[in-house]
């Protein structure tokens, strides 16, 4: 889990104005964080299964983001893509 501090350096690196917490790309941003993180997690204890199940429902709600910008917004799509790193 992300502590407040890390939460709001993601929010603020992805932002798209001054008041936005909500948009898909500070969501896609902080659900890569998530993921990466329970990651390590699962990497160090690969019987979790509660966890696991957790990090494909996660991965699966950050696809679902992903196909919403890619559908509303290739601009937007291809930037968040671009800064987090994926694909």
């Amino acid at each position: 889990m992300l502590t407040p501090e890390e939460k709001t350096k993601v929010i603020t690196d992805y932002k798209l104005h001054g008041a936005d917490t909500g948009s898909p790309e500070v969501q896609i941003a902080l659900l890569t964080e998530e993921i990466d993180r329970l990651l390590l997690h699962l990497k160090k204890h690969k019987k979790d299964v509660h966890s696991r199940r957790g990090l494909l429902k996660m991965v699966a709600k950050r696809k679902k983001l992903l196909n919403y910008l890619k559908k509303e917004d290739s601009k937007r799509y291809n930037s968040i893509v671009k800064k987090t790193g994926l694909k």
